[in-house]
């Protein structure tokens, strides 16, 4: 039986590529993509390789960047872009199959089995997406080519930038059990340091080790790594139109600045719950049950949930937020703040009131939220807002408006 052959597609550095696309300014500078510091969300989020060299690392703060590479560029992301230059990237894998799995905004399986036969290789093709994407958006990928995702996953790692890896049966225990466990998908710290403990520190070890070892030590997770490792993986890639189904809604924020207020942590909730309700509706789903997360300035942190009737109104679930966080210690003023809305049902599942008060003015509130939607879509999300949120327009997030040149739509906030 044929060996399907699969191949993982890495867009290479992809935030920070896209923005320095057609800046020859930026040519040989270290380059990274970062919140904003001033606004306390200043992290890195995507890095080019020149400063990789300095040791700038995705996911620390910009402080701790700029001590590194103190000529670090540090660009806005723009989310737009990247998700445009995705799906153009995604096009044109679908001009070799139906068989493309997504794995985050800039990676993605795609299962090119049936293609060899009109297109070449797994490898030739490969080769061809790689030039079609840096010729056609300007980015470069690494791809990985193998007999399974596992093994192409790793694959496009092992060699970047724009760069084609074949993984086959014959080289996959030279090119792969060398390589730290921590280079196999799944293989997080917890796992890594247990799988140490062991005396497992390469991914043939974990390949040749004692089976009921693993399983004593690690459960089904560890014979299922075994697996990976031995090159046994029979997951299949997905079909493009493949939809996952969605189990929660949250949204969080780190506070520009410390709030030590109820009325601070007021306008913060109503934010949140606004686009956690919004995002609900979208989905057509209802949440039954709402929780926050409160880090405080010291770092410390905690969460509380309760459960609710379906909703996905912003002021129902704003309700439940706030007797949730009168509920919780805090030790000192608060950083960030988060709300989630979980446990999902189809909108029209909901058990409908006896009272048919409640009923009515239910849908009466679901229908002035949807319309309070429909004018965003429209005119932006800053259009209609509740006037609770003109209170402080930096916790808000209304500084565009700050000159005044445009008047929101205020709602009231019972």
């Amino acid at each position: 039986m044929k060996d399907r052959c699969i191949l993982h597609i890495d867009m290479n550095n992809f935030f920070a590529t896209v923005e320095c696309r057609g800046r020859e300014d930026l040519i040989g500078k270290p380059v990274a993509v970062g919140g904003d510091a001033e606004a306390r969300h200043g992290i890195i989020l995507a890095k080019n390789y020149e400063a990789k060299s300095y040791g700038v690392s995705t996911g620390e703060s910009i402080l701790e960047a700029r001590r590194k590479c103190p000529q670090l560029v540090i660009l806005p992301p723009h989310y737009d872009e990247y998700v445009r230059v995705s799906r153009a990237a995604r096009r044109i894998y679908s001009d070799y199959t139906d068989l493309i799995e997504s794995f985050g905004i800039d990676e993605c399986w795609i299962d090119v089995s049936d293609s060899e036969y009109l297109f070449g290789s797994g490898v030739r093709i490969a080769d061809e997406i790689r030039e079609r994407v840096k010729r056609e958006l300007g980015v470069t990928v690494s791809i990985g080519v193998s007999f399974n995702k596992i093994f192409a996953k790793l694959g496009s790692d092992l060699k970047k930038p724009d760069a084609t890896t074949l993984i086959s049966r014959e080289n996959f225990k030279t090119l792969v059990w060398r390589l730290p466990t921590e280079e196999l998908l799944f293989v997080g710290r917890s796992t890594k340091r247990r799988l140490n403990t062991l005396g497992i520190f390469t991914i043939g070890e974990l390949a040749n080790a004692d089976s009921d070892l693993l399983s004593r030590f690690l459960g089904k997770n560890g014979l299922m790594l075994q697996n990976f490792a031995l090159g046994r993986d029979s997951a299949p890639v997905l079909q493009k139109d493949t939809f996952y189904t969605v189990k929660s809604v949250g949204n969080s924020t780190t506070t520009p600045r410390d709030i030590s207020t109820l009325r601070e942590a007021e306008i913060v909730f109503a934010v949140l719950c606004e686009s956690v309700a919004v995002r609900l509706r979208r989905e057509e789903k209802k949440c039954r049950t709402v929780s926050i997360s409160v880090r405080s300035s010291d770092l410390s942190w905690c969460s509380k949930q309760c459960r609710v009737e379906p909703t996905y109104s912003e002021r129902e679930i704003y309700r439940a937020a706030m007797e949730l966080y009168g509920s919780v210690k805090r030790g000192g003023p608060v950083r960030s703040l988060g709300v989630c809305g979980s446990d999902l049902c189809p909108e029209k599942d909901e058990q409908i009131s006896i009272f048919e008060g409640e009923t009515i003015g239910r849908a009466r509130l679901e229908v002035l939220e949807k319309t309070a939607d429909s004018i965003r879509d429209r005119f932006g999300k800053y259009a209609i807002r509740r006037g609770l949120m003109l209170e402080d327009r930096v916790l808000s997030g209304f500084a565009p408006y700050e000159d005044h040149t445009v008047h929101p739509i205020a709602l009231r906030t019972k």
